[in-house]
């Protein structure tokens, strides 16, 4: 699942961007460390106090996804659920 989770950062542009979730605005910032083997990800609700933050580190085992200060799930459910207009 982890997989799923990189390949849709991916889909997301590095730096700032927004995004539909749950039909509220989201202003987005994507930031790649360590030649894009770390990825910094925070999202905040453009209308209200809601918000999403992670880490995700690729590892030689594979992904390690930590999210910061909330359940692993709402990251998840966000990534898989955000839309970015094009």
């Amino acid at each position: 699942m982890t997989t799923l989770v990189r390949a849709t950062l991916d889909l997301i542009p590095t730096g700032y961007s927004e995004g539909l979730y749950q039909g509220r605005r989201y202003g987005m910032r994507k930031t790649l460390h360590a030649g894009g083997k770390g990825v910094k990800f925070f999202a905040r609700d453009l209308a209200g106090t809601d918000f999403v933050s992670l880490n995700l580190y690729q590892l030689s085992g594979g992904d390690l996804l930590k999210p910061c200060e909330m359940p692993e799930a709402k990251v998840r459910d966000f990534l898989l659920s955000v839309t970015v207009p094009a």
